[in-house]
């Protein structure tokens, strides 16, 4: 028995795999807290997806993905407000149009014959292909959407609880909702070298939506969410060890097996009809 649950880390690509999950896991499941609570499970999805070309291009070209990364929001974000402009199509359209364009762009660019071997891993990841500069880079960027998330916390709860009872405060709302994309842009790089640009989204959001029906307060639900995130990417990795199967595809689906599960075990525990933030849920 001993052997089994050992075996898996004599692997030195398997260990630096782990690395990988335990940073993805702690960084997207403690801001997918936020990204639930504020109601922006679909805007992670389209900055993920906004994000894809600019990220096939950086691979093409060599560069950090990090950079790519940020072009890719930047294109993404001037196209969005330009448009909006144009009459009859409204800002929600937009975003719709843009985000399905720029990822069928990225798509394009990843899949085509021409592209290097490996770059058709921006979709799906590739977990076990986690370099040391990899790692490194991981573990700066979930430092600092750690650190972001602590530096902010308290207005996160502010604009939270009450949007405009935070500016009595001296808490901008519309800069605390800027920040909490921002720190979403890094946890999503953080990511999308394991679980790729498809299945990034499920790390941000399965362990927080299960930890929000089993935890009451924000920090416990932050905690509980790492724990399910690091213990999805350590399962889906025994899973790819021992059943030959894709890590990424098996830490994704441990991480609606653990949704699913938490939202039966947690459903008598529902904080209110709306879902959102009430007094006891402080910190």
């Amino acid at each position: 028995m001993l052997d089994a649950l050992l075996d898996p880390w004599r692997e030195p690509i398997l260990r630096e795999a782990l690395i990988e999950m335990v940073l993805v896991g702690v960084a997207c499941g403690a801001l997918g807290v936020w990204i639930v609570l504020y109601g922006l499970s679909y805007s992670a999805e389209s900055l993920a997806h906004a994000m894809f070309p600019g990220l096939a291009v950086a691979a093409l070209v060599g560069v950090p993905l990090v950079l790519g990364g940020a072009a890719g929001l930047a294109l993404a974000g001037v196209l969005i407000v330009l448009a909006g402009r144009v009459r009859g199509i409204g800002a929600d359209n937009a975003v719709a149009v843009v985000i399905t364009t720029l990822f069928g762009v990225g798509a394009l660019l990843a899949l085509s014959p021409a592209s290097p071997p490996g770059l058709q891993g921006l979709l799906f990841g590739d977990v076990l292909a986690s370099s040391t500069s990899d790692l490194a880079l991981a573990g700066a960027l979930a430092a600092a959407v750690l650190a972001g998330m602590w530096l902010v916390h308290w207005r996160l709860l502010a604009v939270g609880f009450d949007r405009l009872g935070a500016r009595g405060l001296g808490v901008d709302p519309l800069g605390v909702e800027l920040a909490l994309f921002i720190l979403l842009a890094g946890a999503v790089l953080v990511g999308v070298q394991g679980l790729g640009n498809l299945l990034v989204v499920a790390a941000l959001i399965g362990p927080a939506a299960a930890a929000r029906t089993v935890a009451r307060r924000v920090a416990p639900m932050i905690v509980t969410a790492c724990a399910i995130g690091v213990g999805a990417g350590i399962g889906g990795l025994y899973l790819s060890y021992y059943a030959g199967v894709s890590a990424g595809a098996a830490i994704a689906g441990l991480l609606v097996v653990a949704s699913v599960v938490a939202a039966g075990l947690g459903r008598a525990r529902r904080r209110g009809p709306d879902g959102g933030f009430h007094a006891q849920d402080g910190v």
